[in-house]
């Protein structure tokens, strides 16, 4: 599928929009990706995890992680069509960590994933949390990388599409300055 094909997709289902978003990051935005209307439809989610997958199946992992909450369906449709084992990292206490008996083996090659990369934040936390456990990530795959390619994950990394959008701190942000009301989409909140 080529960049142009996946993003017909995200707009057929909603999932690109436009306005003034707070991301989870804590950043602003006039564009916000809403990945979960894109993923509630489990052979859509299939169709772009399996191109994902695709992408990464050289790195040769047999455990595939990812944050919670946007990423679990990612994890799991990479995974399935990796013929891998899926998990995900949660948030406990601030700290991402793997919860609920997830473990790994000690070198476990461990893909992680995401449904969109901004900042690269979660993605940073989930690798730690990984290596924590003892496993070692061997890449970095996203649906989307709203980053335009600079989140910097120290890793191989490939997405279906990678965009340029344009992110604000909010004190500097020109929607704010023209009083354009926010709206907070993400799974994240920062206080």
């Amino acid at each position: 599928m080529t960049e142009t094909e996946i993003l017909d997709i995200f707009r057929k289902h909603a999932a690109l929009l436009e306005g003034h978003f707070i991301l989870s990051s804590g950043l602003h935005s006039d564009r916000y990706i809403q990945c979960a209307l894109v993923l509630q439809h489990p052979r859509v989610a299939e169709q772009l995890c399996s191109e994902l997958a695709a992408k990464l199946r050289d790195l040769c992992p047999v455990v595939v992680a990812a944050p919670a909450l946007g990423g679990v369906i990612v994890s799991h449709e990479v995974a399935r069509a990796l013929g891998a084992r899926a998990l995900f990292t949660e948030r406990q206490e601030g700290v991402m960590t793997l919860r609920r008996g997830f473990s790994l083996a000690p070198g476990e090659p461990t893909l992680v994933v995401e449904d969109v990369v901004t900042t690269g934040l979660s993605t940073r936390e989930t690798i730690r949390a990984v290596e924590q456990a003892g496993g070692k990530v061997v890449g970095v795959g996203a649906l989307i990388d709203r980053s335009g390619g600079k989140a910097d994950l120290g890793l191989p990394k490939t997405a279906l599409v990678t965009l340029n959008v344009q992110n604000y701190e909010p004190s500097e942000c020109p929607l704010c300055k023209a009083g354009i009301p926010a709206v907070k989409p993400g799974s994240r909140s920062k206080k």
